[in-house]
């Protein structure tokens, strides 16, 4: 297959990054103790020599090498840093991959095309080459900047990955968890597209099965794409393998049972496909959407043949506990299934909440006739008003209704009024969508489950949770007053086992207690309200800002001399789209500025008094301590960072605002080096399992760089 048939959008002019004195210079950088040195000398046409003196001329350093660990755990984090950099063909070349297996990942790995922007930027092939006079002066001063910088900095403590060996130190099995009651997480770790072809890549080691047993979950789940484990619409080029895969799902089911843990599957079917897959059954093709094609879920069959590889999975697969469903998303997958429109005229004349219903109708008759005791979970995700309660009508008797906790809450930031679509711990839920559903299952007689994410949400998803136990700890009480006592923990983001995840079964002041000692508890917990108060701050309406603010990347996020002209993207780059941030402008831009001030201002109070009691906390208790200074430190990065990208995009190029914006600057870097010794002692900060690492050290010392560069060049 030829690259050429990788999709490329719009397909704009890349982005120059022009703190680096030549382009070739930037992919060495960025790709530096990620991709083997010998890979990277044949993308750029070298040597391995040439490419070592390159970096060594940078001041780059090569420390252990973790390359082949980045290459097959951290792929996610190499693809976006080349985005700009790469075309296609030494994209591949650098990762060592087939097109087919680009094609696959943009398709499959949790919507990655749509967070690329759904564009291939027009990157032209980098080549090595000898240094200039000019280019060679450019370069020592960019060492010389960043030997200046680091000079003093501590090396790396804790390595990327090393989490994936770390037994979490709290006291999580204290207390009674619920183990009748479905406590249902996500790895903190799994890979999301395809996970079960190499069984090395273990997405639930024995160590984080233990942990969550000990928490109190007692149920996990991986994406279950149905055509890569059951080839139900017939056996093609894209069901490859999958009796390997169903191999290793029945063996991860087995083992997460001896924890005490059922495996559920995640079912967004049926996915669609590429034109070419529809040869064979060309009235099953549907309406297309962005290079693929729906099943027509009104052609005859098609809900037969569903059902039908349902129930093989299930009979190859007994040990697994069930499923749920989202039958209306992002991914294509039934005609009506982007906002309930379509173009197909067997569908147009449909309505969508009898093929919504339809559609788990057949995951459901397939589930049941090969395990009538697995459970089939239905959730609302997408459905719409007037007709989401016409669904929770029609659904089978055997199932499960799920809602998101939170949908639809108002919300009030500087008053002005907004909304909440779905992921927020900053406004306390449940919300009227959730609340009017539960009470239309409950009148059918179905049980009811809330979807809530308690570690944390995209507000801030490059920690292991956002400590503000009291405002989750208020949802779960709101709850529990609803009669809720079935809980989907959180999304793939949020499956740290430990932080909030604890409040399920004990209140955040006996956690405060038990986990810091009498003495430091009170101040714990005075720092923990201070966090509590500041997060209400949160200028949240819908989705735009929580996917493409830039709150999820911090000071890792680059500054722009002049506006890039790109649009933000869901969670692979905010760049410079301040109106994208505000909720495609729903947000005044000085009350946006406003908010993230008052957030960052209010969240420091709580970190100093944080670091104000470290010596109160007893040596026993000491890992915890620095496990939640950790994470709270990181979240001000974050978000300190996010208030001074949006302060220098209003003030970009007003000649009156050169000394306030070089101030800010200074600040800037001083929040990348004070991430970076965050991120050098504690390897989960930066990183979120369907998005891999947001960033490295790397690109905080690239931002040292970026800032330094604007610094110098605020005149020209």
């Amino acid at each position: 297959m030829d690259c050429k048939v990788l999709p490329v959008g719009k397909c704009p002019k890349a982005l120059n990054f022009d703190h680096f004195p030549t382009r070739y210079q930037a992919v060495i950088w960025r790709n530096w103790n990620l991709v083997p040195v010998e890979r990277l000398a044949e993308v750029l046409n070298a040597t391995a020599t040439q490419i070592e003196e390159a970096g060594k001329s940078m001041g780059l350093e090569k420390e252990l090498s973790l390359c082949d660990l980045w290459m097959r755990r951290g792929y996610l984090t190499i693809i976006r840093r080349n985005w700009h950099l790469l075309p296609y063909e030494q994209l591949t070349q650098l990762l060592g991959w087939s097109v087919e297996r680009m094609a696959f990942t943009l398709k499959e790995e949790d919507f990655l095309w749509s967070k690329m922007g759904s564009l291939k930027p027009a990157a032209e092939p980098v080549k090595y080459a000898p240094l200039t006079d000019s280019q060679k002066q450019s370069t020592e001063r960019l060492r010389e900047r960043l030997a200046h910088h680091m000079m003093g900095e501590p090396t790396l403590q804790a390595k990327p990955f090393d989490f994936l060996d770390f037994k979490p130190q709290g006291t999580a099995a204290a207390g009674k968890p619920d183990r009748q009651n479905l406590r249902l997480v996500y790895s903190y770790s799994a890979l999301y597209g395809d996970p079960l072809l190499n069984p090395d890549l273990d997405p639930y080691p024995e160590a984080l099965l233990n942990s969550y047993a000990e928490c109190g979950i007692n149920a996990v789940w991986l994406q279950g794409t149905l055509y890569t484990l059951i080839p139900w619409a017939g056996e093609s080029d894209y069901s490859q393998n999958w009796r390997r895969r169903l191999k290793n799902l029945r063996a991860l089911a087995i083992r997460c049972a001896r924890h005490g843990i059922g495996l559920y599957l995640y079912m967004n079917e049926p996915r669609g496909m590429p034109e070419n897959f529809f040869v064979t059954r060309p009235d099953w093709q549907g309406c297309e959407y962005k290079e693929n094609f729906a099943f027509c879920t009104s052609s005859s069959g098609v809900l037969e043949a569903l059902a039908s590889g349902l129930k093989q999975l299930f009979s190859e697969v007994p040990e697994l506990a069930g499923v749920f469903t989202i039958t209306m998303s992002e991914n294509l997958t039934h005609c009506r299934s982007h906002s309930g429109k379509t173009t197909c005229p067997r569908c147009a004349r449909r309505n969508p909440e009898t093929i919504v219903a339809e559609i788990n109708g057949a995951i459901e008759r397939g589930v049941h006739a090969a395990k009538p005791a697995a459970e089939v979970i239905a959730w609302s995700w997408g459905w719409q008003y007037p007709w989401d309660e016409k669904v929770v009508r029609m659904l089978p008797e055997n199932v499960k209704l799920m809602c998101v906790s939170e949908t639809d809450l108002e919300t009030e930031s500087g008053g002005v009024k907004g909304r909440v679509a779905d992921y927020a711990i900053s406004k306390v839920g449940p919300g009227p969508t959730a609340r009017r559903l539960w009470r239309a299952a409950r009148r059918r007689g179905l049980d009811i489950v809330a979807k809530v994410q308690l570690n944390n949400t995209w507000e801030c998803s490059a920690v292991p949770y956002i400590p503000t136990p009291g405002l989750v700890a208020r949802h779960l009480e709101n709850l529990n007053n609803e009669g809720i006592s079935d809980f989907m923990a959180g999304w793939t983001l949020g499956g740290w086992p430990d932080g909030n995840l604890q409040l399920l079964n004990r209140s955040p002041r006996v956690l405060a207690k038990t986990d810091f000692g009498m003495e430091a508890a009170p101040e714990i917990i005075q720092a923990l309200e201070k966090f509590d108060r500041a997060f209400e701050h949160f200028p949240l309406n819908s989705t735009s800002q929580l996917y493409r603010g830039p709150q999820n990347y911090g000071p890792a996020n680059l500054l722009f001399k002049s506006p890039t002209n790109y649009e933000a993207t869901m969670l692979g780059f905010p760049y410079d789209d301040l109106y994208t941030w505000r909720g495609m402008g729903h947000y005044p831009e000085e009350l946006f500025e406003e908010q993230f001030r008052k957030l960052s201002e209010g969240w420091k109070e709580g970190l100093d008094i944080l670091a104000q009691t470290k010596s109160k906390v007893s040596p026993l208790k000491k890992s915890e301590f620095t496990n939640l200074f950790n994470v709270a430190e990181a979240v001000y990065c974050h978000f300190r960072s996010s208030y001074l990208q949006i302060c220098f995009i209003r003030w970009r190029g007003l000649k009156n605002r050169q000394k306030k914006i070089a101030d800010l600057l200074d600040e800037e870097i001083l929040l990348a080096k004070r991430l970076l010794k965050v991120v050098c002692r504690d390897s989960r900060i930066g990183f979120e399992a369907s998005n891999h690492y947001y960033y490295t050290v790397n690109d905080l010392q690239e931002k040292v760089l970026n800032c330094e560069y604007l610094k110098a060049n605020l005149d020209s």
